[in-house]
């Protein structure tokens, strides 16, 4: 048979499906009422008086073509039932609502007043045999289930995308020896392409035909080739593709596609972020780009933030970038990238702790920097509730001395990376970050007042020297050090975060743990949150705590599902879900703000300012030194005095 007979064929065949359905939708209709009157009637057609029997008979033909008519003008005749979704359901719910208004107002403007009753059953009758037919075709059609996939078989693909990028991937699929993979079909969501082939495959339909084409052609791997889509519609497609259960590979972006480079082998895996439901976050950095270029730069802690933070403003051709941290494995990793990347980049990488005050004081003089990004914490949730000590010697008393080593030595503004589980903390961790967000404010107002010379140095035991001579601490009365905080939620991928876990647990063939299954969270990948913080370090005047908008926040058990899908497997068939219950000092949701704040708007939509929580300074302070005094002997009572001076801190 030709191709042109298929076609026709085809055609044929769906035109003899909407007529079989338009005479089903007309009978519907005539039953729906007819039963209506019956039920009415305690259902006994001889109950049913002639003079509501009489004008159902004179009108219900017309109202029968009238609903057919209006199915057909919100096409639901050319949808395809074998995948009906909450689309359909809608242009249901909406014909029937039309087509029951028009009857009820036609029947008692020029006919017959009817009981109530009559109109309510009757649109529901309706309502149910219209959209069951519909949706038992798919659902009689999902039980035969896939068809069972023979081993050695060849795998069956899918491509997104009949455009260059999918014709390339298509035939690189086709011409490699050593893939076994087949394309079975094409989805693109120009129409025109629609019943048309490329090499005898054909092009299904648009994205809505997407789980029709998995379950007709046994799909298990999806090739997603849109590389000139608008964001939103492959998140869209996206979304749709991972309520399968096959493999889903992405090709990045157009870059590809202009240099020729399109290849099963430029593909990549769907990253978890693509599905977070927003528009990927975008940061004016023109204005960073000006505040960082040619300055003394210095970042502590090269984890998961500072590293990106480092990668950020190394872009942006600092005059010096100077990286701190302990962990000697971290600070060696990123200073090999950057002074790969940038051969001229003056980068100076130390290793030392912010918990040793000389140490820091010997950066500080050695270097000078002008612009401090504070990223050096303890932050696993869990290990510091088992070392509480631990959280305040190097959070709170590690952001202090490196504040104290800013102010006396120049720098003209002191950037703290801060967190959500600061808001409201039922942790030791969150309280810690919360008494780091205390001292930024402390640190500010004693500089506004001109009274910095007031704050004192604080030492290990209380005991040590001074380290700053008396003429710098006199200098200290005109400081001008800014001091702010950047406070927001999980960031994707991590150290520690749920994402690299789940990804272990998948290889290993599960379980995969999720505390609880209403637990949510904040999200932001790690280059959106860095560019955030940069771009919120260039509003400040000091003193402020500015809070990302981070989205909707998202469900835990959510992220993990999607996570298996997009691994290939189904979840709790392939790889199960366990639920370990809440850890200790970890709450189902985080906050932003504390009852006592509220936002300012920035220049950024994403970024705003919390209006600060007013305490005592002087009393604070006090108790700082008694909190580091606690902590270095190790005192069993730590969370009781460290809720004494974070009143807003409840342990769990």
């Amino acid at each position: 048979m030709s191709e042109k007979a298929k076609r026709q064929r085809k055609i044929e065949h769906w035109q003899i499906v909407t007529v079989l359905l338009m005479i089903y939708d007309f009978l519907a209709v005539t039953v729906s009422y007819f039963a209506a009157l019956w039920i009415r009637f305690d259902c006994r057609y001889a109950s049913i008086p002639g003079e509501y029997l009489k004008p159902f008979y004179q009108t219900i033909l017309i109202y029968a073509i009238f609903c057919v008519f209006v199915f057909w003008v919100l096409r639901l005749y050319k949808s395809i039932w074998r995948f009906a979704s909450y689309t359909e359901l809608i242009r249901i719910i909406f014909a029937t609502a039309i087509t029951g208004i028009v009857n009820m107002a036609a029947m008692l403007l020029f006919v017959k007043r009817m009981p109530i009753s009559y109109f309510i059953f009757g649109v529901f009758l309706q309502f149910g045999l219209t959209l069951g037919i519909r949706f038992a075709y798919r659902f009689v059609l999902l039980l035969r289930g896939r068809k069972a996939k023979n081993a050695g078989y060849e795998k069956r693909v899918m491509l997104i995308g009949a455009g260059s990028a999918g014709q390339m991937i298509f035939r690189d699929i086709k011409h490699a020896k050593e893939t076994s993979e087949k394309v079975y079909c094409f989805i693109d969501d120009n129409e025109n392409k629609w019943g048309r082939y490329i090499d005898n495959v054909p092009v299904f339909g648009g994205r809505e035909h997407i789980m029709e084409a998995v379950e007709k052609f046994g799909i298990e791997k999806i090739y997603v080739a849109i590389p000139s889509a608008k964001p939103e519609d492959k998140r869209d497609i996206l979304r749709i593709c991972n309520e399968t259960s096959c493999e889903l590979m992405n090709l990045p972006g157009m870059y590809q596609l202009y240099t020729g480079e399109v290849t099963v082998s430029k593909m990549k895996p769907v990253q978890i972020e693509d599905l977070l439901g927003r528009d990927p976050i975008k940061t004016d950095m023109e204005g960073v780009f000006k505040y960082i270029t040619g300055k003394v730069i210095m970042v502590t802690g090269v984890g998961s933030i500072g590293s990106e933070l480092a990668r950020q403003i190394a872009s942006h051709h600092p005059k010096h970038l100077i990286l701190f941290d302990i962990y000697e494995n971290n600070a060696y990793d990123i200073q090999q990238e950057l002074r790969k990347k940038y051969p001229e980049l003056n980068l100076d990488t130390i290793i030392g702790s912010v918990r040793d005050s000389r140490k820091i004081f010997q950066v500080f003089e050695q270097y000078h920097p002008e612009i401090v990004y504070h990223a050096a914490a303890h932050k696993h949730v869990p290990l510091m509730e088992d070392s509480p000590c631990e959280a305040i010697k190097n959070n709170a008393m590690g952001t202090y001395k490196t504040a104290y080593a800013a102010m006396t030595h120049g720098c003209k503004r002191f950037v703290l990376i801060s967190t959500d589980k600061a808001v409201n903390p039922t942790n030791i961790m969150g309280a810690s970050k919360r008494l780091c967000e205390m001292i930024i404010q402390a640190f500010d107002h004693k500089i506004k007042e001109g009274k910095a010379n007031e704050i004192p140095q604080l030492f290990t035991h209380g005991m040590g020297e001074a380290i700053t001579a008396p003429e710098v601490i006199e200098a200290l009365k005109t400081t001008q050090t800014e001091f702010v905080a950047v406070r927001f939620g999980n960031v994707l991928g991590s150290n520690g975060s749920v994402i690299p876990l789940f990804k272990k647990q998948i290889e290993a063939g599960g379980p995969v743990t999720v505390t609880h299954p209403d637990i949510i969270r904040y999200f932001m990948t790690i280059p959106e949150a860095v560019s955030l913080v940069l771009q919120a370090g260039t509003y400040a005047k000091g003193g402020e705590i500015f809070v990302l908008d981070m989205g909707e926040p998202v469900k835990i058990d959510t992220l993990a599902r999607n996570l298996i899908r997009l691994s290939g497997f189904k979840p709790d068939v392939d790889i199960k879900i366990s639920y370990t219950g809440l850890r200790p000092g970890e709450k189902l949701y985080e906050e932003r703000l504390m009852a006592e704040e509220g936002l300012k708007k920035t220049q950024n939509d994403l970024i705003h300012i919390g209006c600060p929580i007013p305490f005592d300074i002087d009393e604070f302070l006090k108790e700082l030194d008694e909190l580091l005094e606690a902590a270095y002997k190790n005192k069993e009572d730590m969370r009781e005095r460290v809720q004494k001076v974070v009143t807003t801190y409840h342990p769990a």
